[in-house]
């Protein structure tokens, strides 16, 4: 994230350096009222702007939950608003099979899984695949396409010395401006209270992963933003993009394990209306539908006799009673 006029020049002689503070509606104006006069239309609208704290749920106080919703949540709901009239006017004057507007929106492994020590922060992301997902049902009709870019850790390594070991010196050789990622990011960590200050605690382990895995991924943030780059000008782009193999695995995973339990569980329920009951308003097997259709059943309440009547349990005995009488009476 930039910060100052200054670091925002010098990109590219196209480029157009703004401040834009997502989470106030009129810098999101302004900063697309201006590109539009300096370029005369808008194809892309990317918005990658995420804050982040890492700690547990109870230690997060009101200012930590508001400033994450308002940034994740209402700054990327503030940047489709304010765009989307403009995009919706743009495609009625362009070519049939012309791209006619397009969205790349980051959001994060922690939009697609629960992780411990950023739940407020994966709430945020849910909140925006939700509203991206619903949103494309009714910009289709336009030709307006959208996609979640879902990145999960990546390698902070490349180019060389574009880490938090790297000496200044070394970055300024590489870099002129002197841009250094940082370790977690746009991540804030949080002093955990007593209760979740222990090595194993589960509201430590976004920390923990970001630690051990930035450096181990084969995907790295360069390459990732090629990726993203070449999403721009996919003529069928996806609803979501997962970056890194860290990303592709877990969600895999946790897609399966909500298949699994909706198999273990599908069995509670209700039956429709049109659904074959064994009258007790459970949906029995069909061996003992039949059977209690057809009056094989086992003796209970509500078995017949061989003339229709129903009979209860005392009446079923003295039938089998009555019945071995006669035999003897046969004999």
């Amino acid at each position: 994230m930039e910060n100052s006029m200054s670091q925002m020049q010098g990109w590219h002689e196209r480029c157009l350096g703004l401040l834009c503070d997502v989470r106030v509606r009129l810098t999101v104006k302004n900063t697309i009222d201006a590109a539009i006069a300096k370029f005369g239309r808008i194809d892309i609208i990317v918005n990658c702007t995420g804050y982040g704290v890492i700690g547990s749920c109870e230690d997060q106080d009101a200012c930590d939950l508001r400033s994450q919703y308002e940034t994740n949540f209402l700054g990327t709901l503030n940047i489709i608003q304010l765009s989307l009239p403009y995009l919706r006017e743009a495609s009625a004057r362009r070519a049939e099979g012309e791209n006619a507007g397009r969205y790349l929106i980051f959001s994060s492994t922690s939009g697609a899984l629960g992780v411990p020590g950023l739940g407020p922060y994966c709430a945020t992301k849910y909140a925006t695949e939700g509203l991206i997902e619903s949103m494309l049902y009714e910009i289709d009709t336009f030709g307006i396409k959208a996609t979640l870019v879902e990145p999960g850790h990546m390698r902070l390594d490349e180019p060389t010395g574009l880490d938090d070991k790297a000496t200044d010196d070394h970055i300024a050789d590489d870099f002129d401006r002197g841009v250094k990622l940082k370790r977690y990011g746009h991540f804030l960590v949080k002093k955990p209270s007593k209760p979740y200050d222990t090595p194993t605690a589960p509201a430590g382990h976004a920390g923990r992963v970001v630690q051990w895995l930035s450096d181990r991924q084969p995907v790295s943030a360069v390459k990732s933003a090629e990726l993203v780059w070449q999403l721009g000008h996919c003529k069928y782009p996806p609803l979501r993009l997962l970056l890194g193999s860290f990303a592709v695995e877990s969600v895999r995973d946790r897609l399966r394990s909500v298949i699994e339990e909706i198999e273990d569980w599908k069995h509670l329920h209700f039956p429709s209306a049109d659904e074959p009951t064994n009258g007790k308003g459970k949906r029995g097997d069909d061996d003992d539908v039949k059977g209690d259709m057809d009056g094989e059943g086992e003796g209970e309440d509500g078995d017949v006799d061989a003339d229709g009547e129903e009979v209860g349990d005392e009446d079923q005995a003295m039938l089998d009673a009555d019945g071995e009488i006669k035999e003897e009476e046969d004999v």
